[in-house]
């Protein structure tokens, strides 16, 4: 099967699924690597974290303190590691609406087959980590999902337009406000609300599904069944990161003191599975058949 048209075929897929509130679950990635590890476990799609981003190619917190080009590397890498569709965590788009037009452009472009902007104030602070963060006016952020939905070539490339606000009526007015601008998926933070009725409200105000970030009391107290009754989509947005940090400080701790990596306590993947994951028997198998060596 041609690669092209299977990718847009799985687009569409993504896109119906999402829009029918058949959810989709996915996990964050933060390189093209975890990308490929999550594709393998067996979810729907892949997130592209921009906590994850930060954290593994800067070193640094989730602030935007990358640019939109360094993210849209990252993207791009990982949209071409993998098959399931990708979806790109676009912060505030990195300017206002004209700028966020031409953010739109470059990562339907990469090929990410959904687009999260948030209606922070730029730079963001991550809500996750911070006591309060700021938003725009809504008629401001209304503009730019508006400009994000005019640009965008394929209908199936979804705008998934998240609300940090933390009132659950001024996230409801503002998420109806989003969908009429032209935004397919309904994003909260999970510090708005403290019950999946408050989910179910924000659902059936705003008209479309959500798109779930299965962190704090989400991640913790919500069954699958819940978030199915709500979300179009659901990301365990940071387990991957989290999980390479505690094993490689664990690990790593022991090796810098034994100097031995023979009593790690965390399992090391062996070299052979390795090569198999990442992809060397088809590369081995393309140099037999093109390189004249």
């Amino acid at each position: 099967m041609n690669v092209g048209h299977a990718k847009t075929d799985a687009q569409t897929d993504f896109a119906q699924r999402v829009r029918a509130q058949k959810t989709v679950w996915s996990a964050g990635a933060y390189d093209a690597c975890s990308a490929r590890m999550i594709e393998q476990a067996g979810f729907d799609a892949v997130m592209m974290s921009g906590f994850g981003v930060s954290a593994s190619h800067l070193g640094a917190p989730d602030a935007e303190l990358y640019t939109m080009t360094e993210n849209l590397a990252v993207v791009r890498n990982a949209v071409n590691s993998v098959n399931v569709p990708l979806v790109a965590d676009i912060d505030t788009g990195y300017g206002n609406a004209i700028n966020v037009m031409r953010t739109v452009r470059e990562f339907e472009a990469a090929g990410a087959g959904a687009v999260i902007i948030e209606d922070q104030l730029a730079p963001k602070r991550c809500p996750i980590c911070v006591g309060g963060v700021e938003v725009i006016d809504k008629e401001e952020a209304a503009g730019k999902i508006s400009a994000a939905a005019h640009v965008r070539k394929n209908p199936d490339m979804l705008i998934i337009a998240r609300t940090d606000a933390t009132d659950p009526q001024e996230a409801i007015d503002r998420g109806k406000a989003y969908v009429a601008a032209g935004a397919d998926v309904i994003q909260p933070i999970s510090k708005c609300f403290d019950s999946i009725d408050g989910l179910r409200a924000m659902r059936e105000g705003c008209g479309v599904p959500l798109s779930l970030q299965m962190l704090g009391w989400l991640e913790k107290e919500l069954s699958p069944e819940d978030v199915a009754g709500v979300a179009g989509m659901a990301t365990f947005a940071l387990v991957p990161l989290m999980t390479a940090v505690q094993a490689l400080q664990e690990n790593l701790a022991v090796l810098a003191r034994t100097r031995s990596s023979r009593e790690l306590p965390r399992p090391v993947t062996s070299h052979n599975d390795f090569l198999e994951f990442i992809g060397f028997p088809e590369i081995e198998e393309l140099q037999m058949k093109y390189l004249n060596t």
